[in-house]
């Protein structure tokens, strides 16, 4: 039998995007209170994603968005990580006050940022060891968030997953209309 890279590569992809998945799950999180959320992105989906980031793009007017929106449909999938607000009760005061209790609505808890931020590096760790191409996206996170995919969950951060001869999601020309 001869199999061919191309005949297996979508279903390989979509492996390690399973396994980056995991890996964002079991990242260490603060006070080992789990508030990550994580999910996979594919097919239509994706369609989706960009369109809701064009859509922000004309209420906002950031270039990045509309460039992103098109650079996503070159991604196999899309793995999303996003934390769930929860204050963790520490007073520690990396949030910019000096209580949990005195923080303002909106404020995050420096703890579920750190611990969103530690599970993409996770995830992207898992991405780098099987050679697959990533980017850390924002837009496509924020788009993800507006979308509510990740129920509750606020920080959100997509990452699209590709495995092309040229990692097509660097190098990228500011999108013009």
């Amino acid at each position: 039998m001869i199999l061919n890279e191309r005949d297996c590569r979508h279903d390989e992809v979509l492996e390690i995007a399973r396994q980056m998945m995991i890996a964002a799950r079991t990242a260490p999180k603060g006070k080992g209170i789990d508030v990550v959320e994580v999910a996979m992105v594919t097919e239509s989906n994706i369609r989706i994603l960009s369109d809701t980031m064009k859509q922000m793009y004309e209420e906002n007017g950031f270039k990045f968005f509309l460039r992103d929106a098109d650079n996503i449909l070159q991604a196999e999938c899309i793995v999303l990580i996003g934390t769930r607000q929860q204050a963790q009760g520490l007073d520690c005061g990396h949030c910019g006050f000096a209580r949990c209790a005195d923080r303002e609505e909106g404020v995050p808890c420096a703890l579920n940022t750190v611990d969103v931020g530690i599970a993409i590096g996770s995830a992207c760790s898992v991405a780098a060891d099987h050679r697959v191409d990533t980017r850390v996206m924002f837009s496509a996170g924020l788009a993800a968030q507006q979308l509510d995919w990740l129920d509750g969950c606020t920080h959100v951060f997509a990452i699209p997953v590709s495995a092309s001869s040229k990692n097509p999601f660097f190098d990228r020309k500011p999108k013009t209309e």
